[in-house]
């Protein structure tokens, strides 16, 4: 089963869809900076030299476990040369 099925599955489950939600945020931002630095053809540790910190920041940036700081993401979107977009929404329901 692909993810997006599966998703749409677990989705069904009222408190999987309120624990997913919660953690949207993090695990978005987590997914771009791997897309966005696998794309750039660094590995971890290469990312952390271009922005000083170490690899197990990186590493903890990406498990989307987290929010990182605003200084944090802002240092790794201009080593992977990228864009920062925050907007802030009503919630919807």
């Amino acid at each position: 089963m692909k993810w997006k099925q599966h998703k749409k599955f677990l989705m069904k489950d009222g408190q999987f869809a309120k624990e997913y939600s919660a953690l949207e945020t993090e695990y978005k931002i987590a997914a771009d900076l791997i897309r966005l630095r696998l794309a750039s053809g660094l590995t971890q540790e290469a990312l952390a030299e271009k922005i000083h910190t170490r690899q197990s920041s990186i590493a903890r940036l990406e498990s989307g476990n987290s929010l990182p700081s605003l200084s944090m993401l802002l240092k790794a979107a201009r080593a992977l040369n990228a864009d920062v977009e925050i907007t802030l929404k009503p919630k919807s329901g």
